[in-house]
């Protein structure tokens, strides 16, 4: 059975920080895409980061030279740091596991954090 598992998620002031984890199991974590997407009520999942299996990353427009992502494949995790949070930063926050194969696509998802920037 896959299991996705954030956490890190809270509320924090206007240029605060914050560091989501996500946990992976039931899976082979370093051949996966792992990367972490974000959701308002109305609005579209948007992808904020990923990371490669060779750790080439990937990042929303919004969220560069503030968010960093990174993998421990010997913890079976990834994390998002996230710096200089602003309002619009508020979202509840997925992790997702991607494998693209010449057969198929294995794409997992966690259940999601809660991020909420207020002053």
């Amino acid at each position: 059975q896959v299991q996705l598992v954030e956490s890190g998620g809270g509320s924090v002031q206007p240029g605060g920080s914050l560091r989501l984890s996500c946990s992976a199991s039931g899976i082979n974590f370093s051949m996966y895409v792992m990367g972490w997407y974000r959701q308002d009520p109305g609005k579209r999942r948007e992808l904020v980061a990923s990371i490669s299996t060779g750790r080439s990353t990937n990042y929303g427009d919004s969220v560069k030279g503030r968010f960093t992502i990174s993998r421990d494949n010997a913890k079976n995790t990834v994390y998002l740091q996230m710096n200089s949070l602003k309002p619009e930063d508020t979202a509840v926050y997925y992790c997702n596991a991607k494998r693209t194969m010449a057969w198929s696509t294995n794409d997992f998802w966690g259940q999601g954090t809660q991020v909420t920037v207020s002053s």
